[in-house]
């Protein structure tokens, strides 16, 4: 049964569906590209980046642990942590549970670096909010936000 207004694709999702969900990912995509932009990671590739925040998030971990969670080869993972840790941005130290293993953990230098890039989204994002959008548009963008939360949830 067709509701006027919402035809049906042969996968039974609305137009609008279909474009909501087109229009989301690339919006986000873009604003994710952009906020990449912002944080400046000068000299870190889109990888190596990717990793400082991981081991930021969830602490201390093997090699193999971080390639894992990214989804790529441990050879890919080591070259990564090879240029981290040639920067100063990582160390490691042996697993205490397992001394033939090591822990990947940021120096003082990569916390700086993942805190530093991390405030640089923000601020900018905030600011931007601020200076190209009307108070009313701001709420409308959080209600639209409450929305898609929906879609985080299980």
């Amino acid at each position: 049964m067709e509701q006027k207004g919402m035809e049906q694709n042969p996968d039974d999702v609305s137009e609008s569906a279909a474009r909501a969900a087109r229009d989301v990912r690339v919006v986000f995509s873009r604003l994710r590209r952009r906020l990449r932009e912002v944080a400046g990671s000068e000299g870190l590739t889109p990888s190596q980046v990717s990793a400082l925040t991981l081991i930021s998030k969830g602490g201390a971990a093997t090699a193999s642990a971080l390639a894992s969670a990214e989804g790529v080869r441990p050879q890919s993972m080591a070259a990564t942590l090879a240029v981290l840790e040639q920067q100063g941005l990582i160390m490691r130290t042996p697993d205490p549970s397992d001394g033939r293993r090591q822990l990947v953990a940021l120096t003082d230098a990569g916390r700086e670096r993942v805190e530093g890039d991390q405030q640089a989204r923000r601020e900018w994002l905030a600011r931007a909010l601020q200076d190209r959008y009307t108070e009313e548009e701001r709420q409308t963008v959080l209600a639209a936000l409450a929305l898609m939360e929906r879609l985080t949830q299980p």
